[in-house]
């Protein structure tokens, strides 16, 4: 059990980070927009990551119980951000941006959603379920 709780801690920790540094990058490279692309760009990504490597665990069976933990519930765990695509979403909502809102929102979800499928059918997985 703590060897799992340290596995996911230290995956956390890192996943944080990398939010932090690619969310802080697209930030900056996008202060003038209305658009929160930050966590756009990470939720996005973070999914195509978790398809690629839900790829490898289901086509190739490399990833062991142990790394899985790390990498899916630690480091993706800490890396993407749904919550604050929740507080972004009622925050555009709230300043009256509805057509954003439901853009970010819906875009969010089904850019996602297809990441992952994109990220799993490059590695071959998931042949013949789509």
């Amino acid at each position: 059990m703590l060897k799992a709780l340290m596995l996911v801690g230290v995956g956390g920790g890192l996943g944080a980070i990398a939010r932090y540094a690619l969310g802080g990058l697209v930030l900056h490279l996008s202060l003038q927009q209305r658009f929160p692309w930050s966590t756009f760009a990470v939720n996005v990504l973070g999914c195509f990551v978790a398809g690629l490597l839900a790829g490898l665990v289901e086509r190739q069976h490399v990833l062991g119980p142990e790394t899985r933990l790390f990498l899916f519930t630690g480091l993706l765990g800490g890396f993407t951000t749904f919550s604050a695509f929740g507080l972004d979403a009622v925050a555009l909502l709230r300043r009256g941006e509805l057509l954003l809102a439901g853009l970010y929102a819906g875009g969010s979800v089904l850019l996602g959603v297809a990441a992952l499928w994109a990220g799993m059918r490059l590695l071959g997985a998931g042949a013949g379920q789509g």
